[in-house]
């Protein structure tokens, strides 16, 4: 019955309705809107309880497209009855809603706004997020790990395929993409908490058969611990030591535990969770060559040496160790600390050190008067 209740609803739509032949082989009749044809009664009866039985199936379906918009959280444009039963419900945002659909039915690109309270993400450790410097409910672990994916790819789409397969290991269930959807729209009521209804969002938003978190109104701590680490570089490099201190101390302080912990070992995160990581280790390097350059040697003894425990084939790490031990007066500590590095990469690598510790190792022997 739907069916043809749908093709009477477009012929209505093109102009005409046409009804179906009468007993005894009399031909269909085709009504214009506005005229009455110029047969009996009968037909005038049966095509106005005709008409009348699309106007009611067109607001039922109204309802349903409303019904099922404000569950999921979809944008879908209204049309008809389902903007004036919206209209006496909401007021105002039903108008701008019918102004903006128009007489075509279909929504206008529209300008992303920018959300009236900050967004911040946090994913150098467990997942966490801020609106407006109030922490949020992230809700479930697989709700949580949905939205990290969509952080590690922040302002790129992540398709619905690839987020079924990564958020249950290459087997979702056949409930999975309601699920999905389910997740994404309590994400944007968290993440948007001041949105009106029936408005497009901003920070999650749907992009083709996927989503994307827009980069523009959110921050994420990885974006800003690697923008201090460059920062951290750059001013040591033009010895700008104090400057390089603060900004290679800032950025670690952000780390609380491993990077994008709920879905670190997906596809998908792997790379940016790596890129991250040793992102960490190249500025907890920097941070102790400042500090042996500010005249700091114990600090940088004691941080270098669990440094090096933890990571024994880095050789920078091992050269700082190295010399901030010579800077504070222990100089046959420094030749051990080189001389067993030595020995490790021969043995489990089968390669001499770097020329650099090579080189090191010389100068201390020698005591070269620019080691300091």
């Amino acid at each position: 019955m739907l069916k043809g209740s749908e093709t009477v609803n477009e012929e209505f739509d093109h102009g005409t309705t046409a009804v179906g032949s009468r007993a005894g082989g009399r031909p269909a009749v085709r009504v214009i809107p506005g005229q009455r044809p110029a047969g009996g009664g009968g037909d005038t009866r049966r095509i106005a309880d005709l008409e009348r039985e699309v106007r009611e199936l067109r607001r039922a379906n109204e309802k349903l497209k409303m019904y099922f918009a404000k569950a999921l959280d979809l944008d879908l444009p209204l049309t008809g009855a389902g903007r004036e039963s919206r209209g006496h419900g909401e007021g105002a945002d039903g108008d701008a809603d019918a102004a903006s659909v128009g007489r075509t039915g279909v929504r206008p690109r529209e300008t992303p706004q920018a959300p009236a309270a900050g967004v911040e993400f946090r994913v150098l450790g467990p997942m966490e997020a801020t609106v407006g410097g109030r922490a949020v409910d992230l809700g479930a672990p697989k709700q949580r790990a949905a939205l990290a994916l969509l952080v590690s790819q922040m302002g790129r789409p992540v398709s619905v395929d690839v987020m079924l397969e990564e958020l249950w290991d290459g087997q979702p269930p056949p409930s999975g993409m309601t699920s999905l959807h389910a997740y994404v729209a309590n994400l944007r009521r968290v993440l948007e908490p001041d949105r009106a209804p029936r408005t497009p969002a901003t920070v999650l938003r749907t992009r083709g058969r996927g989503y994307l978190l827009d980069g523009r109104f959110a921050q994420v701590d990885a974006r800003r611990f690697g923008e201090r680490a460059t920062a951290g570089w750059q001013a040591l490099d033009r010895g700008d030591l104090r400057r390089a201190l603060s900004a290679f101390e800032e950025g670690l302080a952000l780390w609380r535990g491993q990077a994008y912990a709920e879905v670190a070992d997906t596809a998908q995160v792997a790379p940016e969770r790596v890129r991250l990581e040793e992102l960490r280790l190249s500025a907890t390097e920097g941070r102790c060559a400042a500090l042996i350059a500010v005249g700091a040697h114990e600090v940088a003894v004691s941080e270098l040496a669990a440094f090096t425990r933890a990571h024994p084939l880095r050789e920078y790490g091992c050269e700082l160790l190295g010399l901030a031990l010579y800077r504070a007066g222990r100089q046959a500590d420094a030749l051990a600390v080189l001389r067993t590095h030595h020995q490790r990469m021969a043995q489990e690598l089968g390669i001499d050190p770097s020329p650099s510790l090579q080189h090191l190792e010389g100068e201390i022997l020698r005591q070269a008067p620019e080691l300091g």
